[in-house]
């Protein structure tokens, strides 16, 4: 049976999200801000029209947001989040075996599913407006012999209203002509860098590269290029996963809302970091052998001041009860603290994993002890998987000053019943 991959790619996710519950939103142009406010990390298509780059700082574009109307948001991950669930559970019931690739996108297996292998385009059509009529999210889908191809079928739907949101690339023909018509730069796993150098060899199209020599490819470029070369032709190179690998290692950081030369606030967001660090790696079987603190002033200090530090704790064993390794990071925070410094941006990173089933406790751990933890941690994590911190360590402190600026922050309208629409 040919493979045929699936592509669903949420358009304008954190934008889309914001309008699925703002109608009024609908033809406005319309931005969401990283953390602290700092930057733009999603656009609406009108934000794009007017030649606003993705990651352009706020304070740069003031008169265009004045200008134009454009209505800005706080990031609120929260509802981001619950939203991606939502239209990957969505996804699900058309076709189950989902390999989700982001936030806001997802491979899925059409080849094993007849009434959308036979009916590739039809079939496409269908899922997209009954995820948009379920979720308001609308979404581009592409399909294709190989991921790819699948993504650069999506590329091309986005940039073609024409083709109403899908397009079926499972036809050689259709191949070559998209592959003359995308920029290289946006051919997965090539980028601006490789295109670069793909150009300095007189390759400048997809089409070129996958008609370039195979053996030429990975002596100049290496076996990750020589890879894409094959996807470009219909052959696929990485297969489908249900599950995703797990990860090497989990970090977490933030910059803070202003810095502070307090221990008390530094100290509370250091927990924090720790706590949502630990949850992500207990959700995936993990534990962790090592932890690595890190912490800076500015990066563009006005008074010469500038600080940074990082520290590293391993264990006897592999840990995944928050408690331990806070007090890990507090203890390098407290070994590493500089007095006076204005301290900006802080971070956590949880490495060296062990699957929680081969686990192997240290000569001297206590069998009981580690049953108890281990249980602690599953009940804290059922709780917050319904309610976000509904029990959380009193060393994350109860005001969250620390917490970058969120001043145009939307309702998290799906996970918060105080903040669930009220109709009227």
């Amino acid at each position: 049976m040919a493979k045929i991959f699936g592509l669903a790619d949420c358009n304008n996710f954190f934008v889309s999200c914001e309008r699925a519950f703002r109608p009024d939103l609908a033809r406005r142009p319309v931005v969401v801000l990283s953390n602290n406010d700092g930057c733009v990390i999603s656009r609406s298509q009108e934000v794009k029209a007017l030649g606003i780059p993705m990651g352009a700082p706020r304070f740069k574009i003031e008169n265009e947001i004045r200008n134009h109307s454009i209505a800005v948001f706080s990031s609120n991950f929260a509802l981001y989040g619950n939203m991606s669930n939502r239209v990957m559970r969505t996804l699900a019931m058309f076709c189950p075996d989902i390999e989700q690739y982001s936030i806001d996108e997802a491979f899925f297996n059409a080849g094993t599913v007849p009434v959308i292998r036979d009916h590739l385009t039809e079939a496409g059509r269908q899922i997209r407006a009954y995820i948009l009529k379920t979720t308001g999210i609308p979404v581009s889908i592409g399909f294709a012999p190989s991921k790819t191809l699948a993504k650069m079928a999506n590329y091309y739907v986005k940039k073609h209203p024409d083709t109403g949101g899908v397009l079926d690339l499972t036809s050689r023909k259709l191949q070559q002509e998209i592959l003359y018509r995308c920029p290289l730069e946006d051919v997965w796993g090539i980028g601006r860098q490789l295109s670069v150098k793909l150009a300095q060899l007189n390759i400048r199209t997809p089409a070129e590269l996958a008609a370039a020599d195979f053996g030429f490819i990975g002596r100049r470029l290496g076996v990750n290029v020589q890879k894409t070369v094959m996807e470009l032709n219909g052959i696929s190179c990485y297969e489908f996963s249900e599950d995703p690998a797990p990860r090497k290692s989990i970090m977490h950081s933030a910059t803070m809302s202003s810095p502070s030369t307090i221990f008390n606030d530094v100290s509370e967001a250091v927990c924090s970091h720790v706590a949502i660090a630990a949850e992500s790696m207990r959700r995936e079987g993990q534990r962790a052998s090592c932890l690595t603190l890190f912490f800076r002033t500015g990066a563009y200090q006005t008074d010469g001041q500038f600080y940074a530090a990082n520290g590293t704790r391993a264990f006897d064993s592999p840990v995944n009860d928050t408690r331990v390794l806070t007090a890990a990071a507090l203890d390098l925070l407290k070994q590493y603290w500089h007095q006076g410094s204005r301290i900006s941006k802080i971070g956590v990173i949880l490495s060296q994993f062990t699957a929680d089933s081969q686990a192997q406790l240290s000569l001297f751990s206590d069998p009981q002890k580690d049953e108890r933890s281990a249980r602690l941690m599953e009940v804290m994590d059922r709780i917050n998987s319904r309610t976000r911190n509904g029990v959380f360590f009193l060393g994350q402190g109860l005001k969250d000053s620390w917490r970058g600026s969120r001043q145009r922050c939307s309702p998290r309208y799906t996970t918060s019943w105080d903040e669930v629409i009220r109709v009227k």
